[in-house]
């Protein structure tokens, strides 16, 4: 964690440059997301693909308050990541029991769902969406002209969720995830209440992105279904934890810095012209590892530490011969 404070601080001063730091934000903001994912689909195995939807709810959810009662967008935060914990519990009780593809497509349609819902919700103007006010440098409401304040905002996020992962490590809620992960009948035959802590799992998840969803919308000042709900965020979020590696404390880490800075600079490259040349880098990158390790960058290192590690029985045996 220490590596992390350092690297973090140095990070943006390395180059003077606004887009430099700006794909150091989408590193921190997608590495935030993977964190949050990896909680639920990492430990407890619910791979939803419907985090797009708790994002959405976080960045609608401050971006009403603030433009609608002036409250702090870090009292909207708090808000969101709430509401969405709530509503993440009312759909994961109901769906708790559904288990791999099943699972899965009643996240996504619960995300598509609430994208309708959103785009002819005029309360939060629809399909138009919801320009932020342009308020100047504050902390208080989390706007600023630089990028950098930005920077250590979401990477201190970021540094929280993983400080969360690191209780869920080590606790014994950690040790139920991973049980109903593994094996969900071993969990029911070890009195584990495998609803409460998938649910419990879901919640936390939920959470932590949107408060994503609430940083994202102070960052660009303005909102939209297309760009808070789209599914392809959800998609994106799954593939960041997959590359880096699902159910490790650091894994989703390693796969923000991997794909994001690759993204940010093959959008920037082509234009409108490329739109989706970021989804091919990523089913390629995701085709390699899966080829070399299915655990993803994570699993891969570990393998190279083992091996750099197991002493070698050859001068022995040389030795034995001669």
């Amino acid at each position: 964690m220490f590596l992390y404070i350092a690297i973090v601080s140095i990070a943006p001063y390395l180059y003077n440059n606004t887009f430099y730091r700006h794909v150091l934000i989408m590193v921190g903001l997608y590495g935030l997301l993977g964190v949050a994912w990896n909680m639920m689909g990492g430990y407890t195995g619910l791979y939803s693909f419907g985090q797009s939807a708790f994002f959405g709810i976080g960045a609608y959810a401050s971006t009403v308050l603030l433009t609608r009662a002036n409250i702090s967008p870090w009292l909207g935060m708090i808000c969101g990541g709430l509401l969405a914990a709530i509503i993440s519990a009312g759909v994961a009780y109901p769906c708790s029991k559904l288990r791999g593809p099943y699972f899965t497509i009643a996240s996504l349609a619960f995300a598509r769902t609430l994208q309708i819902l959103v785009t002819n919700w005029k309360f939060v103007e629809g399909a138009v969406g919801i320009p932020l006010p342009l308020i100047g440098d504050s902390w208080w409401f989390l706007q600023f002209r630089d990028k950098i304040p930005y920077h250590f905002i979401i990477f201190g996020l970021m540094g929280i969720a993983i400080l969360v992962c690191y209780y869920i490590e080590s606790s014994r809620v950690g040790c139920y995830f991973k049980t109903i992960r593994d094996s969900e009948e071993v969990a029911q035959a070890l009195g584990i209440n495998t609803v409460r802590y998938r649910v419990i799992a879901a919640m936390i998840s939920a959470f932590f992105t949107a408060i994503a969803g609430t940083f994202y919308a102070q960052y660009v000042l303005y909102i939209d279904p297309e760009s808070v709900t789209q599914h392809i965020l959800s998609v994106e979020i799954v593939m960041i934890a997959a590359v880096g590696g699902a159910g490790t404390i650091w894994g989703p880490v390693l796969g923000a810095v991997t794909l994001m800075p690759l993204s940010q600079y093959a959008r920037a490259l082509v234009g409108g012209t490329g739109q989706g040349i970021d989804l091919i880098i990523y089913g390629a990158i995701i085709m390699l590892i899966a080829i070399a390790q299915p655990t993803g960058i994570m699993g891969l290192l570990k393998r190279r530490s083992r091996n750099g590690s197991e002493p070698s029985l050859r001068p022995h045996l040389e030795g034995e011969g001669g």
